[in-house]
């Protein structure tokens, strides 16, 4: 019995982590708001290739808010950053996936 609880409680442990979490955001709710989605379905579209999550996002971004916007996606990592205020987004998403979204013409 113990076994199988195990195995039903994995799929949702899983689940668990993949929500996102903001770090740190200055922008106003609705811009958040959907950068926060498209982050999350940028990442979820494109798992194992980072690159072409931060592509997505920021041609997204440049389209929906004007151009310059800036993304870095991945793990371990640290930054410095000067940006435009109002434009600002760092968040986590599925454990230890860091998105860090920034607009600075």
């Amino acid at each position: 019995m113990e076994g199988q609880e195990e195995k039903k409680d994995a799929p949702e442990a899983k689940r668990v982590h993949t929500y996102p979490l903001i770090r740190h955001s200055d922008m106003n709710d609705e811009m958040r708001t959907e950068a926060m989605e498209l982050c999350v379905t940028a990442c979820e579209k494109f798992v194992n290739n980072n690159e072409n999550a931060a592509k997505m996002i920021k041609d997204t971004m440049d389209k929906k808010f004007g151009a310059s916007w800036h993304v870095v996606v991945g793990e371990g990592y640290g930054f410095e950053i000067t940006h435009e205020v109002k434009n600002l987004l760092y968040m986590f998403f599925g454990g230890n996936m860091a998105i860090c979204l920034w607009k600075c013409s």
